[in-house]
């Protein structure tokens, strides 16, 4: 499970996904422009992490179930 889970309903509307974006990515370019860089690139760098977890990231791929058998897929 990850910080920002994809699949959670809240974050299904594409306007939830995107504000939680673009909030901390503003925020940074604000406390750029007000002189605190360090702070500009804590909050960029939650922006990232938000875009890559939310948009970007691949989907982990889904086990295979295994038979009776003991072999993946339909086979007898």
């Amino acid at each position: 499970m990850s910080f920002l889970d994809r699949h959670h309903p809240f974050f299904k509307p594409l306007w939830r996904r995107a504000l939680t974006v673009a909030a901390p990515v503003a925020w940074s370019i604000f406390e750029v422009a007000s002189g605190s860089v360090g702070w500009g690139i804590l909050f960029f760098a939650a922006g990232a992490y938000a875009a890559w977890e939310l948009f970007i990231a691949p989907e982990p791929a889904k086990e295979e179930t295994l038979n009776d058998n003991g072999k993946a897929g339909d086979e007898p």
